[in-house]
């Protein structure tokens, strides 16, 4: 369903202002969702296994349900003007279902495990009262992702949206508990900000909760690290994918056309450089220019340039917008244009003065040559170094050597090989990451976590140690290599422990 068919009802909805309490400070009201959701939590911290197992599902199909999933698409692009219905409609699918797979059968309640070497039991317990900043790029599926896992630990969750986003958040909290009502759970375990959401009420909300899982501007994850609240948040994105003379150029280009078409790129996954190899720099523009791919001379590049980075800064108004679009906002007018799906321009640089090296949210691709694969890696730590360090980076490649390679040098957490990046990276049915629209970057990108975000971020756990066997090792046995490297010790070494 294209965006010009969304319905006057769904734009209306959009537009009208939500209500707001009036004349109450952000600590009182604040106070009183977190005291609701304790009430909830409470209850539900009872819930067995199989319980806690129907609030899942309930909240799957809150979103999945093909006609609220629909609805919410619709809303989502009328309200916050970015990405399109149909791809929203089935990243609201895909992300869902494949979390709900990933959590079928996962334990999160009671005993998890039981390991008899170490004498260690593991036991599930809530972490409380969850608080979830969510982006305008994905106000629906990024929602739904935390409402699950949290549900899936037993806890309480209440949502901090972006202002545009606020509308799709309240319609899907609206689909959460009818579902809530047909099982008699709580309606107040899932909770929303009310409208506006103001930078008061949300750090008030970061300070009172339990837990702060943030994804969205890098304003809002420095927020909820500095909140006093145990926070995870996710660091920026800025990918690059390299594409090596070994790699089937007709298939990486089908994919990073995908990649980086999809939803008009609102994914923080999406491709935004690619380094080519330069013995297959010309075909590989090719193949991508078969998959609508148009690249831009350097007269066309200075004109995108001049709209897009204004003042040198990425337009707000070009975020997340369709290529023709984006083309006839710089002036860019003929037929390839029009059809476009995405753009390209050639660059050499990195840093603020080249601004198509940074991240663009928009189907705009920089393209990078380099001699060899050394010299591409060396071009994507200098991208990595002005921004994005931390996430992930593409490789499309017959040589699998070149994958660990990657891994070991660059400052990645994940290192996508083959694959549709913006598809791949937040878990698919093809790889083995969790599915997640929050990808943590390591310290790399200013992170407590590395991870794709899941269900094991919102538990805490208890451990039970029982006395084993003793295992003391000889000191003779732990210092051998460090001894033959420097020589033996004066003194012989005790033997077991003091």
């Amino acid at each position: 369903m294209s965006d010009k068919h969304v319905s006057q009802k769904t734009k209306s909805q959009a537009k009208r202002p939500a209500p707001g309490p009036e004349g109450i400070d952000a600590v009182t009201l604040v106070g009183g969702l977190i005291a609701r959701a304790k009430r909830a939590q409470k209850i539900v911290d009872r819930y067995d296994q199989a319980g806690t197992d129907l609030l899942v599902a309930a909240a799957g199909w809150a979103i999945m349900e093909p006609s609220r999933n629909r609805a919410l698409a619709e809303l989502a692009v009328a309200a916050t003007g970015l990405g399109n219905v149909a791809d929203k409609i089935e990243k609201n699918h895909r992300k869902t279902l494949g979390l709900l797979r990933d959590l079928k059968g996962a334990k999160s309640v009671g005993i998890i495990a039981e390991h008899e070497e170490s004498g260690i039991i593991e036991i599930a317990r809530p972490v409380g009262v969850v608080a979830a900043i969510t982006p305008s790029t994905n106000p629906g599926a990024t929602p739904a992702n935390k409402i699950i896992n949290a549900l899936k630990g037993r806890n309480a969750i209440i949502l901090a949206p972006s202002p545009k986003g606020w509308t799709t958040c309240a319609k899907l909290l609206e689909f959460v508990h009818a579902e809530f009502d047909k099982l008699g759970a709580p309606r107040d375990l899932v909770q929303l900000l009310p409208a506006p959401v103001t930078k008061a009420t949300t750090q008030e909300l970061m300070r009172q909760a339990d837990l702060v899982v943030a994804t969205g501007s890098q304003a809002n994850i420095r927020a909820a690290y500095a909140s006093g609240t145990p926070a995870f948040g996710v660091g920026a994105g800025n990918v690059a994918s390299i594409v090596d003379r070994s790699a089937d150029l007709a298939r990486a280009a089908r994919q990073i056309a995908k990649s980086k078409t999809f939803d008009n790129a609102t994914s923080c996954s999406s491709e935004n450089s690619l380094v080519l190899h330069d013995q297959i720099h010309d075909a590989m523009l090719d193949a991508l220019s078969q998959n609508g791919g148009v690249h831009l001379n350097t007269a066309e590049r200075e004109s995108l340039q001049a709209v897009f980075f204004p003042q040198g800064k990425l337009s707000p108004e070009l975020i997340a917008k369709d290529a023709p679009t984006i083309a006839a906002k710089a002036g860019l007018e003929g037929e390839r244009f029009r059809s476009a799906r995405f753009l390209m321009v050639s660059e050499d640089g990195f840093g603020p003065t080249h601004p198509f090296s940074g991240e663009k949210l928009a189907p705009v691709l920089a393209i990078y040559r380099a001699k060899d694969f050394a010299e591409a890696v060396g071009i994507v730590e200098r991208i990595y170094a002005y921004q994005g360090a931390g996430h992930s980076v593409g490789l499309h490649t017959r040589d699998e050597v070149q994958a660990t390679e990657l891994g070991l040098r660059l400052a990645v957490s994940r290192v996508i090989v083959n694959q549709a990046h913006c598809v791949a990276t937040g878990g698919s049915f093809d790889n083995g990451l969790p599915f997640s629209l929050s990808m943590g970057c390591g310290t790399w990108g200013r992170n407590s976590f590395s991870d794709n975000m899941n269900y094991r971020h919102y538990l805490n756990i208890t451990r039970i140690s029982r006395v084993i066997p003793e295992r003391v090792p000889e000191t003779a046995d732990i210092f051998r290599d460090y001894f033959r490297r420097i020589g033996a010790p004066s003194g012989k070494p005790r033997s077991g422990a003091a």
